[in-house]
């Protein structure tokens, strides 16, 4: 009985994962396209394609794109930007070198 309730919340908790990932592709691509409409409308309406030369024009891209790393980091956690086990491989990395150097 046990094993049927665990996996039960396994389950559970794979759904909520897997809904997570979702709502972040989900805002990457309205990022992606809302933020090339006002590039390409913001050249189009004038000021031509000068205007990927002025910082005004990448506030929104900037600002919204941090938003969404936040977002990213929230969804896949610290491994997507340092990967699985990253802390355990630099320290025998690190261990390594030091190790290496000190027989020199």
């Amino acid at each position: 009985m046990e094993d049927k309730h665990t996996e039960e919340q396994k389950y559970i908790r794979a759904k909520k994962k897997v809904k997570s990932i979702k709502g972040f592709y989900v805002h990457l691509t309205v990022y992606l396209l809302v933020n090339a409409f006002i590039l390409l409308a913001q050249a189009l309406s004038g000021g031509g394609w000068e205007v990927f030369w002025e910082w005004q024009s990448f506030n929104t891209p900037i600002f919204w794109g941090i938003g969404l790393a936040f977002h990213g980091f929230k969804v896949f956690g610290m491994d997507m930007l340092l990967g699985k086990n990253w802390e355990d491989r630099k320290i025998n990395e690190l261990m390594h070198k030091d190790k290496h150097d000190s027989w020199e």
